[in-house]
């Protein structure tokens, strides 16, 4: 295996972590607050001044001050986290009273609920670094690119990270069908095709089918749905802020949907059969992935034909070599008694993926 793999990711904190402090005797404002609470999946706790010793000023993960509380929280301890919240654009003193408690923001509503609910659900969610995510897509039709996405996703969850294994294909068969899972209960695609604004980490990966210690979200066998671009980005965009690893199965071809996971991509593993028609076909498409994507590199699968080497087509391909995908005698019949690619420890498809995450570990500090 070849090339370093770079990143800067640590795991993230397990756990979800406490709800804000809401500080308002403004039973309207505490409404409102109190939904957007809601909406963000947090349990505020609530209070009218700053609280006694013990309280939630100083732990709280994120203070809402109401306006009309302001002047009551000047003496409390300066610290990181506070939001200073009204409905008045025209007041311009609420800039100096913000200034007067140390608030890093100050919000208005109804302009900034979105803002708000993204705030309070990154602080119940406890949102560290975004998980490390790989994308894998085939240089040509067969090319192997799911087999590797799923021997990959089950060598991180084997190894302890959490891992999640994006079927970003409509058109391949559905990845929990090769893990054997099609029965399982579990949320599929089609039950986020009207997801808009943000999705929560915690609550997706909770919906998801729980196949051989790790979540995949697939697709299921009904009529096609068409996922909107926006909703595909606030799904992926959720998977990454629980931390720990991410791997997406690609389609070959790139479309709106395609583009918004490519973006949030931090490595992508290009799976190409050594022979030229391979090649060729895998020139193309990396010409549109890469367009996107901007951490491309090659996996090369054998035999090989005459005259090929996997550093030869990687220099075919003008992209760097992360290594030769190896053959797995008896894969197939393993998946017949129901033991998906890479669920033989000591294989060599999962000694590969061992040393992948391996590399992105002593990379980036743990994945």
């Amino acid at each position: 295996m070849a090339g370093a793999i770079t990143h800067d990711r640590r795991s993230a904190a397990e756990g979800r972590q406490g709800g804000p402090l809401i500080v308002t005797e403004d039973v309207n404002l505490l409404d409102d607050l109190l939904r957007l609470c809601a909406a963000a999946g947090a349990r505020p706790e609530v209070h009218h001044g700053v609280p006694e010793r013990g309280g939630g000023w100083d732990t709280a993960p994120l203070v809402l001050v109401g306006d009309d509380a302001a002047r009551r929280v000047r003496g409390a301890a300066r610290r990181r986290g506070v939001v200073l919240v009204g409905r008045d654009q025209d007041d311009s003193g609420v800039w100096q009273r913000a200034v007067e408690i140390g608030a890093d923001h100050v919000l208005m509503l109804p302009d900034g609920e979105q803002w708000l609910v993204d705030r309070i659900a990154d602080v119940a969610e406890g949102v560290g670094p975004p998980a490390l995510t790989v994308g894998v897509i085939g240089g040509r039709g067969g090319a192997g690119s799911s087999t590797l996405a799923c021997a990959l996703a089950l060598t991180s969850a084997r190894q302890g990270r959490r891992t999640l294994l994006v079927d970003a294909d409509p058109l391949g068969g559905g990845l929990d069908v090769l893990l054997g899972g099609e029965a399982v209960e579990g949320l599929r695609w089609p039950a986020f095709a009207a997801s808009h604004g943000r999705v929560g980490g915690g609550a997706l990966e909770e919906s998801l089918p729980s196949l051989h210690a790790l979540r995949v979200l697939s697709w299921d066998r009904g009529a096609s749905v068409t996922i909107a671009p926006e909703a595909v980005r606030a799904v992926l965009a959720a998977a990454r802020r629980r931390g720990g690893v991410v791997v997406v199965d690609l389609p070959r071809r790139v479309d709106e949907g395609v583009a918004q996971v490519l973006a949030q991509v931090d490595l992508g593993l290009l799976v190409v059969p050594a022979e030229l028609r391979a090649v060729a076909a895998a020139g193309r498409v990396a010409s549109v992935v890469g367009m996107v994507l901007r951490d491309l590199r090659v996996a090369v699968r054998g035999p090989y034909a005459p005259g090929l080497d996997d550093r030869e087509v990687a220099r075919l391909l003008g992209l760097p070599l992360m290594g030769e995908v190896p053959h797995e005698a008896g894969l197939s019949a393993a998946q017949d008694r129901g033991a998906p690619p890479g669920s033989d420890a000591h294989g060599p498809l999962a000694r590969f993926c061992s040393a992948f995450w391996e590399r992105a570990a002593v990379a980036g500090g743990g994945v």
